[in-house]
């Protein structure tokens, strides 16, 4: 190396599998950074067979004439999917940070100058940042859902089926946080890489924080690797942190939702945490009226018998079944409960 030559201290790392449609605009997003450190960029090709590379190939000068360093590798024939190739892009760098950049994604110019800053202040986080959709109105509410949690939100919704409360595609570290972790799963399509790490991420101590600035246009397409995961796949995982983080160290809770997904949830818990559930909680008075849910498919004998109450009723602490912002009067329900989300209620929607 030589002796002016500065090591990068961020690596924005791309996996990219076919991604000619966008790569252009995503690149030229790194190029116009107001970071004026050490930067540089690892992409891991991930067998694509359009012309992503050669569009790579011809932008290469602009990167050597803003000093960022790239350095790209990959492999042909069949996709070994997103977390193998967020890995070998992690591998490839050096630098002390990691910001992850999909390759159909655009940076604000700002972003990894604000999110290095959180990230130095908390090298233990996985920081995010607010984002927008494009095209404009995509995944509305989740869009809403994600730049409005405030911080404690972060942790207590981490159980929804929204996934990871801060959104992947805006992450940016500390190099021993994926170190930590061990790296994102390898099983390829359908294997939610991302909610898997984030929950390993929560269970070993990691912490969570936000820019609350818009930093990055997250493009929504068919081709998103979102879809090819399986909404049961997700659900599995979601049940089981929530038994590991919130279930076992409660000695009893409630269920708000006697219906489909309240029933589903109390189905897919161990037996350990159905003995738990002391009663479900409704506004709906065909369901009240059935005073109880028997759980008839249950191997116990007797089989798991749970009251059904009117929701003013109810016990805490609670696991919430019920889509907020969807749901009649829902909300102004919960709030005429005066109760402590985190302490009183998680919810699990």
């Amino acid at each position: 190396m030589m002796e002016n030559e500065k090591l990068p201290l961020v690596s924005i790392t791309v996996p990219v599998h076919n991604a000619s449609a966008w790569i252009s605009e995503c690149l030229k997003s790194v190029l116009h950074q107001t970071y004026l450190g050490p930067m540089e960029l690892c992409i891991y090709n991930d067998a694509s067979s359009d012309d992503s590379m050669e569009i790579l190939n011809e932008m290469k000068d602009l990167f050597d004439s803003r000093g960022i360093k790239v350095k790209v590798t990959g492999h042909s024939g069949e996709p070994k999917g997103v977390g193998f190739a967020k890995n070998q892009a992690i591998a490839m760098g050096s630098g002390d940070y990691l910001c992850f950049l999909d390759a159909d994604d655009v940076m604000h110019p700002d972003r990894v100058s604000c999110q290095l800053q959180a990230a130095q202040l908390d090298p233990r986080a996985i920081v995010g940042c607010k984002f927008h959709r494009k095209p404009e109105g995509s995944t509305e509410r989740f869009s809403q859902w994600a730049n409005r949690l405030c911080p404690h939100q972060l942790y207590t919704q981490a159980y929804t089926s929204h996934g990871p409360t801060v959104i992947m595609p805006t992450w940016f570290c500390h190099r021993n946080v994926v170190e930590s972790v061990g790296g994102f799963h390898e099983g390829g399509k359908g294997v939610p890489e991302d909610l898997i790490f984030f929950y390993a991420h929560l269970c070993g101590g990691g912490t969570l924080t936000r820019v609350d600035k818009d930093l990055l246009m997250y493009r929504y397409h068919p081709e998103c690797a979102t879809f090819s995961v399986k909404e049961e796949t997700i659900w599995d995982k979601r049940v089981a942190f929530l038994e590991q983080e919130v279930l076992k160290k409660w000695d009893h809770f409630s269920i708000w939702n006697a219906g489909k997904q309240g029933r589903k949830l109390f189905r897919s818990l161990s037996r350990t945490s159905q003995s738990k559930v002391t009663m479900f909680c409704d506004v709906d008075e065909r369901k009240i009226s059935k005073k109880y849910y028997i759980y008839e498919n249950s191997p116990e004998v007797p089989k798991p018998k749970v009251p059904i109450v009117y929701f003013t009723e109810v016990k805490p602490p609670i696991i919430i079944c019920i889509k907020m912002d969807l749901s009649g009067n829902f909300e102004q329900n919960l709030s005429s409960l005066r109760l402590k989300e985190g302490r009183d209620f998680i919810h699990f929607n």
